[in-house]
């Protein structure tokens, strides 16, 4: 399953790699690309886990584009 992000403060490619490598520890995920640029990130997954990814990406720093989502507390 394809699932897409347009995420924010994705600078370099510093950041495209912390993006990768902490969505690459998710057992469902197969694939990470960053595209620096557009801040799009694209993930291929064994089923549709979308809002844990958005979670992930919110701990990063990099929340999706026009979504409020507050940083679970822990």
């Amino acid at each position: 399953m394809k699932i897409e992000f347009a995420v924010q403060n994705v600078k370099c490619q510093g950041c495209a790699s912390a993006i990768r490598d902490r969505l690459g520890k998710n057992s469902q995920v197969r694939a990470v690309q960053v595209d620096v640029p557009t801040g799009q990130v694209t993930v291929e997954a064994d089923s549709d886990i979308r809002a844990e990814l958005g979670v992930t990406l919110t701990e990063l720093g990099y929340p999706e584009i026009g979504l409020k989502r507050p940083l679970p507390s822990r």
